[in-house]
C-alpha cells in the first residue's frame, strides 16, 4: 500500500466519518423507540393494529434498502403534495434527510421483529404477577416487559447497529458525502481503487467495533444487574 495515499485520504474520509455516525445516530435514537412502537403493534390485542405493523415490517424487510432509498429520494419526489409541503419536502428534498428518513424507516422493521420476538419470549407468569398487583399496562411495560425484553434483544440488536453503520453507506447512491461518498471521489482522483476500498474498510470496522464492544459493556452491565438481584 502506497502511504502517500493514506496520508491524503484519511482527512477527507474522517470529514465522512461526521456524516455517518450523523446517519447511524439518527438511526438508532429514532429508529430504536419507533422499532419499539412496532412491536407492540405486532402483538397488539386489536386485529387491524397489528395486521398494519405486520404489512409494514413486511414490506420494509422484504425490499433492498437501496431501492427504499431511492423510493423515498427520487419517487416521492415526484409526488406534487410532498413537494409543495414545507414539512414534507425538508424530509425528502435533502439528500442528507431522505437518506436518514430511509435508514430510520428500514431499521425500525428489524428492530420491530428483535423486540417482538424478545416480549413474546417473557415468562408469562410474572406479567400475571404484576397484573394481578394492579399495575397499570404502561407499569408493566415499563417496569417488567421493556427491561427484561431489552437483555434479552440486545444481542441481536447489537448486529442491528452494525448493519446501521455498514447501511448508511448507501447514502452515497444519492450524493450524501460520507466515508463511501468520499471514497468514490478519492477513487476517481487517485485511481488507487484498492487502496482507499481498504482504507475506508478500516474506518467502517473501527466504528462498528465501538459500537459493538459500547453494546457489549451495556449487555455484561445488565446481565450484572440481574445477578445481582438474585
Amino acid at each position: 500500500m502506497d502511504f502517500s495515499i493514506v496520508t491524503y485520504a484519511v482527512p477527507f474520509l474522517l470529514v465522512g466519518v461526521k456524516t455517518t455516525l450523523l446517519i447511524a445516530a439518527f438511526g438508532v435514537g429514532l429508529g430504536l423507540p419507533f422499532g419499539i412502537l412496532l412491536a407492540k403493534a405486532r402483538i397488539s390485542q386489536t386485529g387491524t393494529v397489528r395486521k398494519c405493523a405486520d404489512f409494514y415490517c413486511a414490506v420494509f424487510r422484504g425490499t433492498p434498502m437501496l431501492v427504499q432509498i431511492f423510493v423515498i429520494y427520487c419517487g416521492l419526489a415526484q409526488i406534487g403534495f410532498i413537494r409543495h409541503n414545507t414539512v414534507l419536502w425538508w424530509l425528502i428534498g435533502d439528500s442528507l434527510h431522505a437518506a436518514i428518513l430511509a435508514v430510520i424507516l428500514n431499521t425500525g422493521a428489524y428492530t420491530a421483529e428483535i423486540f417482538r420476538t424478545a416480549l413474546l419470549s417473557l415468562p408469562r407468569g410474572l406479567i400475571e404477577a404484576a397484573e394481578a398487583c394492579g399495575m397499570s399496562p404502561w407499569v408493566v411495560f415499563h417496569r417488567i416487559k421493556f427491561p427484561l425484553a431489552l437483555r434479552q434483544a440486545l444481542p441481536s440488536y447489537s448486529t442491528e447497529v452494525a448493519v446501521i453503520v455498514k447501511e448508511s453507506s448507501l447514502a452515497s447512491t444519492i450524493t450524501v458525502l460520507e466515508i463511501t461518498g468520499y471514497a468514490k471521489r478519492l477513487m476517481s482522483e487517485t485511481f488507487a481503487i484498492m487502496d482507499i476500498f481498504i482504507i475506508t474498510a478500516v474506518f467502517y470496522l473501527a466504528i462498528n467495533v465501538v459500537c459493538l464492544t459500547a453494546l457489549h459493556a451495556i449487555e455484561r452491565h445488565l446481565s450484572f444487574e440481574r445477578h445481582s438481584t438474585r
